[in-house]
């Protein structure tokens, strides 16, 4: 029997492989759109009743080189916002989300595939971790008034390691597996 209270949702059914199997696991597609989207989609459903906790599992890339495992971040950016120039122009943008119950990294959402040391350098200044649908969940679920969590593993240095992305996903699998067994 699945357990109504809580969603899991990942990029791809790779990095879902092992969640156990009494969690419900929507898998949104790549990018901030299809997550957004498709979080907004499966929490419309639920109607009036009890929405679930959101828990958004998934690969991430270290932005700085001690950063490795698992993490559960505080913060999540929309990165590749123009948030100051559209704040410039007399506009209020939500770039930023804060999270109960992380670890106090902070994770940096964005389109653009990070496999470039000089990029990841500079984004590095702002966050700790990069991936590409975790802002967008956060912010679908807020928007539709669920809790969300963010737990995400570190598969690669946000370099040209990140190329190597598809043969590392199991074992990043494995571990927020194991994550959903022990803390859910």
């Amino acid at each position: 029997m699945k357990r109504a209270d809580v969603l899991v949702v990942s990029a791809t059914k790779a990095e879902a492989a092992h969640v156990p199997p009494e969690f419900e696991v929507l898998v949104t597609g790549i990018g901030k759109v299809s997550a957004a989207v498709a979080v907004a989609s499966a929490l419309a459903t639920y109607g009036s009743g009890r929405l679930p906790l959101v828990v958004d599992i998934g690969t991430v890339g270290a932005l700085h080189a001690h950063h490795t495992g698992l993490f559960t971040p505080s913060r999540v950016l929309n990165h590749d916002l123009s948030a100051a120039a559209i704040r410039a122009l007399g506009h209020d943008v939500d770039d930023a989300i804060e999270l109960p119950d992380g670890d106090g990294s902070v994770l940096a959402t964005g389109d653009v595939f990070i496999s470039d040391a000089a990029v990841r350098d500079l984004l590095a200044q702002r966050a700790d971790l990069v991936d590409m649908e975790g802002y967008a969940v956060a912010y679908a679920s807020a928007h539709m008034g669920a809790e969300c969590r963010l737990v995400k593993h570190v598969s690669d240095q946000a370099d040209d390691s990140a190329l190597d992305w598809p043969a590392r996903i199991d074992a990043s699998a494995r571990e927020l597996g194991d994550w959903l067994r022990r803390t859910l």
